[in-house]
């Protein structure tokens, strides 16, 4: 009895210890993060001198298609088109001297996915923008869209793409016209499902030996376990099965592909470059933008992925310290949360050991 009682007694001081340990971690974890900047919620166009200052001249009308789904299938899982892809892409756009019109499958205001670790000053100034409201509340039905009126078109992601872009034949069309004729056409995350049944004039589908990217299969499994059952096909899957050359980059890391004249990108995170990419093609030099803290966190574990943690916080001091830029700890925090949900246990340390080297920067 005695030792069945010492075996509880310990056994019970040892699940307090570990309670205790996972807490104060947490504690310390929590400190990394930085409080949540409200006054970015308020943010106005006007405040954005990369739209209010150095106005370009007009160069014409580009086209943005977003989903109308409001659920992934029989899931019953809500979905949408992203907020930051739309917005981010709408304003590089539009700083460069093109005006934007939105267009979705079923016409009408479509469903919105607002992540709100996500969202940054452009975002919220897409939300307070009213003319972008109403756009994306009054959107185009594709079957209307007049394609020549447009010199480009881009496809935001969103979950919801994987159901009603791929057999949409009018997207198609689009797609198959703007292609055909050099006008440029540019995808990112999930939006490139526009392009995964696209059949050009001469029989051959587009994707036949191009370089593109998209969500790829370790992304979407990662976060949605029962992908393969919820989605009529996973992306990478689908863009390889119709002779795309599949370009996979880091997970959760920008990444684009510029194959001539269509661009695809990997993910949300590679919203920014592949519109100044779109930009370029359309045969412009892109105005010059001041780099978000959230490319910055982008440019540190992309540095870590490449050449490990020393690299990293070299580059995390040259960016504070030099060239006295901001750096979005938040994100760089999330990516040691990915790390954790993939078991890898020296990286989840690794990358919260760049947080807390980033931390030591706060002024």
């Amino acid at each position: 009895m005695f030792k069945k009682y010492r075996i509880l007694k310990w056994t019970g001081i040892t699940l307090l210890s570990i309670i205790a340990i996972i807490f104060s971690f947490g504690l310390w974890f929590k400190s990394l993060i930085p409080p949540k900047n409200t006054t970015l919620e308020t943010t106005q166009v006007k405040d954005l001198p990369y739209l209010a200052k150095n106005i370009q001249p007009p160069r014409g009308k580009i086209l943005a298609i977003v989903t109308s789904m409001n659920t992934m299938g029989d899931s019953g899982k809500s979905t949408g088109y992203e907020l930051t892809e739309l917005a981010r892409a709408y304003y590089v756009f539009k700083a460069n001297g093109f005006e934007v019109d939105i267009a979705s499958p079923l016409g009408g205001k479509p469903p919105v996915v607002i992540d709100d670790d996500d969202m940054g000053a452009y975002d919220f100034a897409f939300l307070n923008d009213s003319v972008a409201q109403y756009k994306t509340s009054n959107t185009i039905p594709v079957k209307d869209v007049v394609a020549k009126d447009y010199e480009a078109v881009f496809f935001a992601g969103g979950k919801g793409a994987m159901f009603d872009f791929p057999d949409n034949k009018a997207i198609q069309s689009i797609i198959r016209e703007y292609y055909q004729s050099n006008k440029v056409v540019g995808a990112v995350c999930h939006g490139p499902a526009a392009l995964v049944n696209v059949t050009l004039d001469n029989g051959q589908s587009l994707l036949e030996n191009k370089r593109v990217s998209g969500f790829t299969n370790k992304e979407e499994l990662l976060l949605i376990s029962d992908a393969k059952a919820i989605f009529p096909f996973l992306l990478q899957d689908k863009l390889v099965a119709q002779g795309a050359i599949f370009n996979e980059g880091s997970m959760y890391l920008e990444t684009i592909s510029h194959d001539d004249n269509l661009i695809t990108g990997q993910n949300p995170w590679s919203t920014w470059i592949l519109a100044e990419t779109m930009i370029k093609q359309l045969g412009y030099k892109p105005k010059y933008r001041e780099i978000t803290d959230e490319e910055n966190a982008l440019r540190v574990l992309a540095t870590y992925e490449n050449n490990g943690s020393q690299k990293a916080k070299e580059m995390i001091n040259r960016m504070s310290v030099v060239e006295k830029k901001p750096i979005n700890r938040v994100l760089i925090a999330m990516h040691s949360i990915v790390a954790a949900m993939k078991g890898d246990v020296g990286r989840f340390f690794d990358i919260i050991g760049l947080v807390s080297y980033a931390k030591k920067y706060d002024s």
